[in-house]
């Protein structure tokens, strides 16, 4: 049971990502404020709703306060979209995957080797436009394996072929990478703090590599993978012989995060990016901290918990520095696959899934929303009530 407040009404804090499919972050915090209100309709609720650094990180923000900005930039196969930014006061949160993620590509399109990061580049630039002295740059769910050489192009880098032209598009083009150039790129790169917010801290190349661990997820095939992966080795051996940040291209491309979001992060790190885990990144820049000092109960959760959750995903990050400052929290998932005991050590002290109250997995994704207001209405029985 959550402690009382001083009136002796609860104060829930739903801090909660999006059930991937089914739910934003936005609609997960309304329905469970929804569920909690019918069992306890006096009970004080705050909603946060988190991101770690992946798709959903800009809507977030917004929900905290930023103000959303949208500009036209390429798509990762160079048709235009519009993609958005989150901004305030001279704080930006730039989400790669707003510009060059899979959501990006058109349906039942998968392109290992041509998608490029371009867009992501162009909304950098566009942050810098608007005056951000502080860049957010979450990575994460990107349709690319191209090392950020796109992003860095749109940002004034150049990358000539044997025949001076510029490369193809993609990871699949630095394979003829024969020269690089950073000396064109952006000069207000260098007075802005850059920070690389990413829930994976996998090198760019190699067996953990960008290539064999995502780039099947993005449609490579065993061969793109081998291809991928000689052509990001590449891509960091030419840079090594530029002068500038390209000098620390090695060092750059074995560093934890170089391989995120199909190697932006190894891109982001010549720009000057200090890698942080995306959802410690994230809590801080929402205001995690005070809101939690107000909750005596916090709601954390996503659309599967399983062993991924464990390792820098928003519901742990949440429960850890809940347990830090003596919080309880329980969690709403989709489907639960860790048990009770790991969940414990992870600081949720118990997890309510849907799956709980509809078994049917499909049913359950096409009405996740009144399922979830039914799961917190337990939840408010249980701990708030």
């Amino acid at each position: 049971m959550a402690d009382a407040a001083v009136d002796g009404t609860r104060r829930v804090l739903v801090a909660a990502d999006k059930f991937k499919g089914s739910l934003t972050a936005v609609e997960v915090a309304e329905r469970v404020t929804a569920g909690l209100r019918r069992v306890v309709p006096d009970v004080q609720v705050e909603a946060l709703p988190v991101a770690d650094g992946g798709d959903g990180t800009v809507a977030a923000a917004v929900a905290a306060g930023f103000e959303r900005r949208e500009v036209r930039v390429a798509g990762p196969l160079g048709d235009e979209v519009t993609a958005a930014y989150a901004l305030r006061e001279d704080t930006a949160v730039v989400e790669m995957a707003e510009a060059s993620g899979l959501q990006r590509l058109p349906e039942g399109v998968l392109a290992p080797l041509t998608a490029s990061t371009y867009g992501s580049g162009e909304l950098l630039r566009a942050a810098l436009d608007a005056g951000a002295r502080t860049i957010v740059f979450g990575v994460g769910g990107s349709a690319t394996t191209d090392g950020g050489a796109g992003m860095l192009a749109a940002l004034g880098a150049r990358f000539l072929d044997g025949d001076g032209e510029p490369v193809a598009p993609g990871g699949g083009g630095l394979a003829g990478l024969a020269s690089a150039d950073l000396s064109g790129l952006d000069p207000r790169l260098s007075d802005v703090a850059l920070v690389l917010a990413s829930d994976v801290d996998n090198p760019l190349t190699g067996p953990k590599g960008a290539p064999a661990v995502y780039g099947p997820q993005k449609g490579a095939s065993p061969d793109d993978v081998t291809a991928l992966d000689a052509a990001l080795a590449h891509f960091a051996k030419v840079l090594e012989q530029t002068e500038g940040v390209g000098a620390r291209a090695a060092e750059y491309a074995a560093s934890p995060g170089a391989g995120a979001a199909g190697g932006i992060g190894f891109g982001a790190m010549l720009l000057g990016a200090r890698f942080r885990p995306g959802i410690e990144v994230m809590l801080d820049v929402l205001g995690f901290a005070p809101a939690l000092d107000r909750a005596d109960l916090v709601i954390t959760g996503e659309g599967s918990l399983d062993e991924q959750t464990l390792h820098g995903k928003a519901p742990a990050g949440v429960a850890a520095a809940a347990r830090a400052a003596g919080k309880e929290v329980v969690a709403v998932c989709g489907r639960l696959a860790l048990p009770a005991e790991t969940l414990g050590r992870a600081g949720i002290r118990r997890a309510y899934p849907l799956t709980d109250v509809e078994p049917d997995v499909a049913k359950c994704i096409a009405n996740a929303g009144p399922i979830l207001e039914r799961v917190a209405e337990s939840i408010a029985r249980d701990f708030v009530a």
